[in-house]
């Protein structure tokens, strides 16, 4: 009978102002590892209210068309609500991750996620300052 595990790992990015997106497929994969899970589930949550994760395919003219997507959702240069609270001109920062979302969940099978050939993982900052985001991941799965 196979154990089933459950693995906590945290995981740490640096990112410029936003949008800046970076590709943490490796340190998820990394983190698959160390759990030694064969089979389950990588949940990821990208802790702030400025940040969020999504796959794509990272390559240069799709993060560009991400980027501009994103903005176009929600435009820095709009008045925003919790601008007349804070008055630190994020306000588009934490509608844009809102609407990303900061969690993601994916398949893991024979010890590597399950993702399709041109899909990675990325980590994205919305904030209009560089932050050090923590990312907590959950691996749960049969180990061998």
């Amino acid at each position: 009978m196979k154990s089933v595990l459950i693995y906590c790992q945290s995981v740490n990015v640096r990112l410029d102002a936003g949008p800046d997106i970076r590709e943490i497929t490796p340190l998820l994969e990394h983190a698959i590892h160390e759990s030694q899970v064969e089979s389950g589930v990588l949940c990821a949550t990208m802790i702030g209210s400025t940040g969020s994760l999504t796959t794509i395919e990272y390559e240069p003219g799709v993060v560009r068309d991400l980027m501009e997507a994103v903005n176009r959702l929600a435009p820095p240069d709009l008045e925003y609500e919790h601008e007349k609270a804070w008055h630190d001109g994020n306000g588009h920062s934490h509608v844009q991750a809102a609407l990303l979302g900061p969690s993601i969940a994916l398949p893991i099978r024979k010890g590597r996620l399950k993702m399709g050939t041109w899909q990675q993982v990325v980590a994205i900052n919305h904030d209009n300052r560089p932050r050090q985001r923590s990312i907590e991941v959950t691996i749960t799965g049969t180990v061998s």
